[in-house]
């Protein structure tokens, strides 16, 4: 029986790596925007997480992490260097290896903090498998990609940011912050409905199994 159940979330974590890459390669995995690019690939990450727990969903985070560093080194833009270390900084020759930080560092966390945001809210509410639950737990998720990617620029490589868009460190600050409520905001909203969505609907068939 365990046996059972332990190929089955193998096989679940599998499908789950394999959507995230395969959103990857699609216009709907990164979005580009002006600045920096927009994602849903976080989605299953959050997803895994919830239904497999902390361990598989770091997996997935790390898988996730994978592809922004594929995405920044093959197909640069100008904020790359902010994910591969193999894209010069502004300025300077060389890249940096604190962009692994950023590139791997909060998409692991994606797959990890929402599932213990699930579990103290199911005890706290008691509403286990409840759509307010995991939406707010889809939320957690998104923004943990939002606040950590853009504040680990922001610690990391906010000099470097000021001199790719000509920005005063004053400036910088505020671009970031644009970025953490014009793009992050939208982005945990629609993880929020869609991690509510799926999750509940994976959950019935989990069930009737």
């Amino acid at each position: 029986m365990n046996n059972k159940y332990s190929t089955k979330r193998m096989v679940s974590a599998a499908l789950f790596g394999a959507i995230i890459i395969l959103l990857n390669f699609t216009p709907f995995g990164y979005i580009q925007l002006p600045v920096i690019k927009a994602t849903i690939i976080h989605v299953p990450v959050i997803i895994g997480a919830i239904l497999l727990g902390p361990g598989i969903g770091a997996g997935l985070g790390f898988v996730f992490g994978l592809t922004s560093f594929y995405n920044n080194t093959f197909a640069p833009t100008v904020l790359s260097f902010a994910f591969s270390p193999f894209i010069p900084l502004p300025g300077t020759e060389k890249g940096s290896w604190l962009a692994l930080i950023v590139a791997f560092l909060p998409r692991i966390l994606v797959g990890i903090l929402p599932y213990y945001v699930y579990k103290l809210l199911n005890k706290l509410l008691k509403t286990r498998g409840k759509l307010l639950t995991l939406g707010v737990s889809g939320l957690v998720g998104s923004m943990t990609n939002t606040l950590f990617v853009m504040s680990l620029i922001y610690l990391l490589f906010r000099d470097a940011y000021g001199e790719a868009f000509n920005l005063s460190l004053e400036a910088v600050f505020k671009a970031i912050l644009t970025i953490i409520f014009v793009n992050g905001l939208p982005e945990a909203v629609l993880a929020a409905i869609l991690t509510a969505g799926i999750c509940r609907a994976l959950q019935k068939v989990i069930k009737n199994e």
